[in-house]
């Protein structure tokens, strides 16, 4: 991993955090155009009551409207392996690079991510994996419902 990719997933990090720190799931995203962001998100269902505000699905929405060709031309950074359904905006706005922090505690959408074309990067981060791990730990009825579990 470069420095320069190093600083992006850092960012999402730092939103993971940053919804942990307001009761949220610690899952942040960033959405990377010609070596700038362009978007930034965390997990906020719980925190704006939305049941599809995912990481991945807010830095789009921070992002705002953008030309296909931007999307087409960009990298999304998340801390964790993207669900179905942030797989499915991926796949919709044709982001061709997802950099994931990791996909132990939850392995997402992966091979269909794959079979589309989409170039995936696993950074295998053990502060990602700690982070989701202790959450996981302390909430287990909050992550349930994130990904759509029975507690």
């Amino acid at each position: 991993m470069n420095a320069e990719q190093d600083s992006f997933m850092r960012a999402a990090i730092t939103e993971a955090a940053r919804g942990l720190s307001e009761g949220g799931i610690p899952i942040g995203s960033v959405l990377v155009h010609d070596g700038r962001i362009i978007g930034r998100g965390r997990n906020r269902r719980v925190q704006s009551g939305n049941p599809i505000l995912h990481a991945e699905m807010d830095a789009l929405q921070d992002a705002g409207r953008q030309p296909a060709t931007i999307y087409r031309a960009s990298t999304l950074f998340t801390t964790l392996s993207p669900c179905s359904m942030c797989a499915g905006a991926i796949l919709l706005y044709g982001i061709p690079k997802v950099v994931m922090g990791e996909n132990t505690t939850f392995r997402g959408e992966e091979d269909l991510l794959h079979s589309r074309g989409v170039i995936l990067e696993n950074q295998h981060s053990v502060e990602c994996e700690n982070m989701m791990r202790r959450f996981a730990t302390e909430r287990p009825d909050l992550w349930s419902e994130d990904i759509g579990q029975p507690a």
